[in-house]
C-alpha cells in the first residue's frame, strides 16, 4: 500500500458521514437482542408483504379502523429506498475495512523484517541491536518458536 490518509481527508469524510445522518434523522440503532427478535423481510416474505398491501388497499372495507395501510405502504417505501443506500454503505464499509486490512499487515510484515534484521545483526555481534531485538521480542514471548502466525509470505517464524 503506498496511500495516506490525510487528517484533513478524515475530518471531511467524517462530516460527509455527519451530514448523511443529518439527512437520515429518523435512523434507529437496535440492541443485537431486538435485531434477532424482529421478523426479517426476504424475498419470499417482502411479494408477501407487498401483496397483502395491495389486498389491504383493494378491500379496505374488511380492515378494523387500526390497520394503518398507508404506514404500510410507507414503511415498505422506506425499506425499498434504504435498500440502495444499504449496500452501497456496506460496499464501501468492505473497502474500508479491507484496505485497513491490507496496510496493517504491510506493515507487520515490514516490522517482522524488521525484527528479524535486528536478530541477525545482534548474533553477528553488532554494538547496539541486541537491546533492539530484545525489546521487539518481547512482543513473542510466550508464544514459542512456532505459534506466532504470520501473514502469507513473511517466511518463517521470528526467532524468540
Amino acid at each position: 500500500m503506498d496511500a495516506t490518509l490525510t487528517p484533513e481527508a478524515v475530518k471531511t469524510v467524517k462530516d460527509h458521514i455527519t451530514a448523511i445522518e443529518q439527512t437520515l434523522p429518523f435512523l434507529v440503532g437496535l440492541t443485537g437482542t431486538e435485531r434477532v427478535a424482529l421478523p426479517k423481510v426476504n424475498v419470499n416474505n417482502k411479494v408477501f408483504t407487498e401483496d397483502a398491501i395491495q389486498a389491504a388497499v383493494n378491500n379496505a372495507a374488511l380492515l378494523p379502523a387500526f390497520v394503518n395501510v398507508e404506514g404500510m405502504k410507507k414503511d415498505l417505501a422506506l425499506y425499498h429506498a434504504l435498500d440502495e443506500l444499504v449496500l452501497l454503505v456496506q460496499q464501501l464499509a468492505e473497502k474500508l475495512s479491507d484496505t485497513q486490512l491490507l496496510a496493517g499487515s504491510e506493515a507487520y510484515t515490514s516490522a517482522l523484517a524488521i525484527y528479524k534484521i535486528f536478530g541477525a545483526a545482534s548474533e553477528a555481534g553488532v554494538q547496539g541491536t541486541k537491546t533492539l531485538h530484545e525489546q521487539l521480542r518481547q512482543r513473542f514471548g510466550g508464544q514459542g518458536k512456532s505459534t506466532a502466525p504470520l501473514p502469507e509470505g513473511t517466511g518463517t517464524v521470528p526467532n524468540t
